[in-house]
């Protein structure tokens, strides 16, 4: 079981743990979490933090020790065997189930044949998205978004991905990190953009429906999510810290959102150094 706690630990890094808070207005909530350890980060701004890697990295999948991360964790034969590592994960319009030549069909079968949603977020502007039904508030709280909708409910990753392809051609699918943690964003009419891509894209969205069925995108009608990060000062300037060339990261605690830790010396995407052994304190 993992356990809080406020004296110094030692582990693995993974995803920092994220939760919607009780109310509306009141802020994200985060743990880091190292090992079978989770240190609470919200209590800890305005506190001095110390991040130490000990030059070891474990793959998230078999636990072997690796010299070098792929694909946010894993070891190269993790990466190049697994399902999840597959460029159609991030490209799921290129999805091969049907060719026969899925890495782990069963895998493909429980992940990717399932529910999945098309969304607007406004992380450091407009941005379209898409992530499995089950993955909501999450994806939008990994991204840093202070606003997310979903528009459209698909049957298939590989759908969401032929839906995304259309979107992109009107708002961009990234994310600018820069811009998510400066905080300078205005809070935008994610009911009106909506309504706005939809008109413009109505002929793309009835093709799609023409191949796939009528019933296998759906149009949601849904409020706005809005999100409130712990930040108590938003960087001016953005300086990003990286184990593989200082393994030791400190400073004062100012922030977290999305998946990074905004400190007075910099900021570290946690994400990115998944299965990286570090003495926290």
């Amino acid at each position: 079981m993992q356990r809080v706690i406020e004296a110094a630990v030692q582990g693995c890094l993974s995803k920092m743990a994220v939760a919607v808070p009780g109310h509306q207005d009141d802020q994200v909530v985060y743990h880091l979490r190292a090992g079978e350890h989770r240190v609470a980060l919200n209590e800890r701004i305005g506190e001095l933090i110390s991040l130490r890697w000990t030059g070891a990295i474990a793959c998230t999948h078999c636990g072997r020790a690796t010299k070098k991360s792929f694909a946010q964790g894993h070891c190269y034969p993790c990466f190049k065997r697994l399902a999840q590592c597959d460029t159609c994960i991030m490209k799921p319009e290129t999805c091969h189930f049907f060719q026969g030549t899925c890495r782990e069909p069963e895998w493909g079968e429980r992940h990717c044949f399932q529910p999945h949603t098309v969304y607007l977020a406004n992380s450091s502007g407009l941005k379209v998205g898409i992530t499995r039904k089950t993955q909501m508030p999450t994806r939008w709280l990994d991204q840093g978004a202070i606003q997310a909708l979903p528009i459209l409910e698909v049957d298939t990753r590989q759908q969401s991905g032929f839906v995304e392809m259309l979107f992109k051609e009107q708002v961009s699918d990234r994310t600018n990190w820069r811009a998510m943690l400066k905080g300078d964003i205005d809070v935008m009419d994610l009911s009106a953009e909506r309504d706005r891509l939809l008109s413009l894209l109505s002929d793309g969205l009835s093709q799609l429906r023409d191949t796939h069925g009528v019933d296998a995108i759906r149009t949601l009608d849904q409020p706005a999510h809005h999100f409130h990060y712990p930040v108590s000062v938003f960087p001016q300037k953005v300086a990003s810290h990286n184990f593989d060339k200082q393994p030791l990261v400190e400073g004062v605690l100012q922030g977290v959102k999305g998946q990074y830790l905004i400190l007075d010396s910099g900021v570290i995407n946690l994400r990115k150094f998944t299965g990286y052994e570090v003495q926290v304190s």
